[in-house]
């Protein structure tokens, strides 16, 4: 587990203490001045409806990824930073369907406290937490985006150098039907040059039985049951890739902060990216 002194590196060491926020933690915090609250999803339909009191919506499509559904770029994600009203020495905490993309993210540009709900939405407003439809704007954040941490992010010509050599494992975490190349969403599979299928010598690993019934995750015993020995136990980088990003940094939040793997990346064009790209090998 890295257990690295964050002082001498702006990042806290990988352990669920300092990844994690429980219901009542943040119900207590939800008018701490230094505590912001993000929704992750892939719509702003649910958020409209009604979401944890305070929480900014940060929309997959329209604030983390461009039309073809790359990761926008530093310039475009300081600005979403800055419009979300967080601060150097703020908490912020993440909840909702992408959460962790988001968490990734703002660790990959070196925000000091980033921390995910340990529950669903669905959780929250079941038990009578503050809850409301309300969009209360905030105070322009201060926090500048540092330089990019290229020791959680792999690009397509990292994952082109990884395929068939040793030292990295290129992990897939889609469902079976999309690795066996029988679906393929987004609708590239239809574009000229678009396949379906996976990246040459991925190990597939599908990100099941990760949650509790409330939402949260499940205990590191039961965590390690999800994935292989060979994932977990290796010391050969990982690089984990999915359709654009999301379930990818879910792999990549649970491998590094609830299991202490060491040396995992986030492929964040996956396959969005890789299934149409010209030149770009697939395997069915």
């Amino acid at each position: 587990m890295t257990t690295t002194d964050p002082s001498a590196t702006g990042r806290a060491p990988h352990t669920a203490g300092n990844a994690l926020v429980d219901r009542q933690w943040l119900h207590t915090h939800l008018n701490d001045p230094l505590v912001r609250v993000v929704e992750v999803d892939v719509s702003p339909a649910a958020y409209s409806e009604g979401h944890i009191e305070s929480a900014m919506l940060w929309n997959t499509y329209a604030d983390l990824k461009d039309a073809d559904y790359r990761t926008v770029d530093a310039s475009a994600f300081q600005r979403l930073i800055t419009r979300s009203g967080i601060d150097p020495d703020c908490t912020v905490v993440f909840y909702g369907y992408a959460a962790a993309f988001g968490f990734w993210l703002t660790k990959l540009y070196g925000h000091r406290d980033t921390r995910i709900l340990d529950c669903s939405r669905e959780t929250w407003r079941a038990e009578g937490r503050p809850w409301t439809s309300a969009v209360n704007p905030l105070p322009p954040g201060t926090f500048r985006l540092q330089g990019e941490d290229a020791g959680i992010r792999a690009n397509e010509a990292t994952v082109r150098h990884a395929v068939d050599r040793p030292g990295t494992t290129v992990l897939d975490v889609r469902s079976g039907r999309e690795y066996r190349g029988e679906c393929f969403w987004p609708s590239g599979g239809m574009e000229p040059g678009g396949r379906a299928g996976h990246v040459p010598s991925a190990v597939h690993q599908p990100l099941d039985d990760l949650y509790n019934p409330d939402g949260s995750f499940r205990d590191a015993a039961e965590l390690r049951g999800v994935f292989s020995p060979a994932v977990l136990d290796g010391d050969e980088e990982l690089i984990t890739y999915c359709t654009i990003g999301g379930r990818a940094a879910t792999a990549w939040f649970v491998l590094s902060y609830l299991l202490g793997r060491d040396r995992v990346r986030v492929y964040d064009g996956s396959w969005a990216e890789w299934g149409r790209t010209p030149g770009a090998a697939a395997a069915v």
